[in-house]
């Protein structure tokens, strides 16, 4: 039986939502389960969040990275990147802020602003040379690796406030349940993160635009909502700096550890993904990270009308990406 286009359609949006949902879902299990089983080992609260719960996070989008790499989709490797941190600073930050005015005290933020501007610059400079080799990979990891160890150093002086350290542990009622929900956690990302690829493939042919573009607007979307709910969330409860900070430290573990981890595994071709990602969308990433930036060094807070700005910003780039 022939299969017609908008049934087709339908069917691969129906895979992406699936997919979305067990990349949130496994997201969750994941980092819950880690988290409690970390600290049931008597490892630090602070050494969990700057790791396990920082690396949970992004475990959506590099799972989703990785197997369109190796299925020589490197448009959706690099666009889900770029959409993500579009989306992580436009979007959660804009939504976030419509309901709370972020505020922040200047040196808490400014290393961090300028580690991901210099992780943003890093990622911009293998983008224009074409090809990002296993060699590149493995430094972009170890420049992770000496940032978290940075952290960890600055933590210890004092230099991170303390409610940065806190990290909430589920409760289990069995020994044996975290592990359960850890292992069922990790195949939901990866059994995701199929779906969501291959949804995006489809979608891409039938619309007949770049896979480039459904990773920059739909994938990007939907494994940020993740950030956006907890972004919300911790807001209300007044910890900006929390928000603020999660979101600058997910847009450098976005870029050094999905594109630098994704590279180890299978070095990146330039001829795998679209021109357009180089031509257009990494400068878009370049100019809302030094316009984040600079408000929060010289303004310390991000307000509801550039919140809604963000927002409206956000709306307009995926409308315009869709018309090239």
């Amino acid at each position: 039986m022939d299969i017609s286009n908008t049934e087709l359609f339908v069917l691969a949006m129906g895979a992406m939502g699936l997919g979305i949902w067990l990349l949130i879902k496994g997201g969750d299990w994941t980092v819950d389960s880690a988290v409690y089983i970390a600290t049931h080992f008597g490892i630090s609260p602070l050494v969990v969040g700057f790791t396990i719960v920082a690396i949970g996070t992004s475990l959506p989008e590099f799972v989703v990275s990785m197997i369109a790499n190796m299925q020589g989709s490197g448009g959706i490797a690099i666009g889900n990147v770029l959409g993500s941190n579009i989306a992580n600073i436009l979007l959660v930050i804009g939504m976030t802020s419509v309901f709370v005015v972020l505020k922040t005290r200047t040196q808490g933020v400014i290393k961090d602003l300028v580690f991901m501007l210099i992780a943003t610059c890093i990622m911009m400079f293998l983008l224009l040379q074409g090809d990002i080799s296993r060699i590149a990979g493995i430094s972009m990891v170890i420049l992770l690796i000496a940032y978290i160890f940075l952290q960890y150093k600055m933590s210890l002086r004092g230099e991170i406030p303390a409610e940065n350290e806190e990290v909430e542990a589920s409760d289990f009622s069995y020994a044996w349940q975290p592990y359960l929900f850890l292992l069922l956690g990790l195949i939901c990302v990866a059994g995701g993160a199929e779906f969501l690829v291959r949804g995006a493939k489809v979608s891409a042919s039938i619309l007949e635009v770049p896979e480039a573009v459904i990773a920059l607007s739909i994938i990007a979307f939907g494994t940020s909502l993740p950030e956006l709910s907890t972004c919300i969330i911790a807001a209300r409860k007044g910890y900006s700096e929390i928000v603020l900070g999660n979101i600058i430290g997910s847009n450098v573990f976005n870029i050094l550890m999905i594109i630098g981890l994704t590279a180890m595994i299978k070095p990146i071709s330039g001829d795998s993904y679209e021109q357009q990602l180089v031509d257009f969308d990494m400068w878009v990433v370049l100019t809302v990270s030094v316009i984040f930036s600079l408000l929060l060094i010289f303004y310390n807070k991000i307000t509801r009308p550039i919140g809604l700005t963000f927002v409206a910003l956000y709306v307009i780039y995926n409308i315009y990406i869709y018309t090239l």
